[in-house]
């Protein structure tokens, strides 16, 4: 709650001073503590919004309409002029702000459905009844209040039982609300107290996983590196060991070429199992007319030798990939 009590610099301002206070009777009025200010005459301004906004009002300018007359109702700049003051220092207060008087407020109050609110209509009912009844309505004076200031007197009076319970209530509501405002900021403490906790153990874990996956990535590499220190030689084909041949100056006829090519698969794939016959003859024969049987027999020979190893340059171009 704001006050706000402006008075002329040129002249003193009025003492005067209220029968129920001011602070009270709006706090059982709309169940909630608004901004005020005081002129030097005693009457009292509220800032429209913030009533409509405690009594539950969506429109301020709406709700100004439909129950403020003018007469009760202006703005903080003809409000605070006519009484020749200064607007109030602060962002919250504008010039063009819309101001409500205590009948303002009052009749803004008798509108609205606010359950807080009903303590005092039912009061004010009451009252009116009262007057309607025995034509006037009187506060009870206080058992004892204390001695008035500035030579001049006031009397205190009983606040009404209707607005002392209707105040009652709201503070145990108030003392409610913050008693939960308070549990639940001690919840929301515990709350990030225990998701800070938790990233801590998310990181740590992160951490972990992390570290294990470095050393995948090196187990990996080893296992990489050590693949390719024992790569399986590649498979010899029978044209690549005839061309080592060749290249080795092991096959230096062309009829040991011949031989050679005959033998070079047989001898990839392990294995060389010719007959010596007539036929195998005929063949050298035909290949090499030229050449005598005994020495084709000779060439034979000699291309046997070589298949079982038994020659030097067998072993060299076997041996040598």
């Amino acid at each position: 709650m704001y006050e706000q009590r402006n008075t002329p610099l040129e002249q003193p301002a009025a003492q005067k001073q209220d029968a129920i206070d001011i602070n009270d009777f709006v706090f059982a009025a709309t169940g909630a503590r608004v901004r005020r200010l005081t002129m030097p005459d005693g009457t009292h301004w509220f800032p429209a919004v913030d009533v409509c906004k405690q009594l539950g009002y969506t429109t301020p300018r709406k709700a100004l309409l439909d129950h403020v007359p003018e007469d009760h109702r202006d703005s903080l700049e003809t409000v605070t002029g006519s009484h020749c003051l200064s607007i109030p220092a602060g962002r919250e207060w504008r010039r063009d702000m819309s101001l409500v008087n205590l009948q303002g407020l009052i009749r803004l109050v008798n509108g609205c459905t606010k359950p807080e609110s009903q303590p005092f209509k039912a009061w004010v009912c009451e009252v009116i009844a009262t007057i309607q009844r025995d034509g006037s309505y009187s506060l009870e004076p206080a058992p004892a209040h204390p001695a008035a200031t500035g030579g001049i007197g006031g009397t205190a009076y009983a606040m009404p039982q209707q607005v002392a319970d209707a105040i009652v209530r709201l503070e145990v509501r108030n003392i409610q609300a913050d008693e939960m405002m308070a549990a639940f900021q001690r919840e929301q403490t515990d709350l990030l107290r225990e998701i800070s906790r938790s990233q801590g153990t998310i990181a740590r874990d992160q951490s972990t996983i992390a570290r294990s996956q470095r050393l995948i990535a090196e187990a990996l590499q080893d296992i990489a590196r050590t693949l390719r220190r024992h790569r399986p030689e590649p498979e010899l084909t029978p044209q690549q060991l005839l061309t080592t041949w060749t290249t080795k100056n092991l096959v230096f006829t062309e009829d040991v070429h011949a031989v050679a090519a005959c033998l070079a698969p047989a001898l990839v794939r392990g294995e060389a199992r010719y007959r010596r016959d007539r036929h195998t003859y005929g063949a050298l024969f035909r290949s090499r007319p030229r050449l005598s049987a005994h020495a084709a027999q000779a060439r034979l020979h000699a291309a046997d030798r070589l298949r079982r190893g038994r020659g030097p340059h067998l072993r060299t171009a076997v041996a040598t990939p």
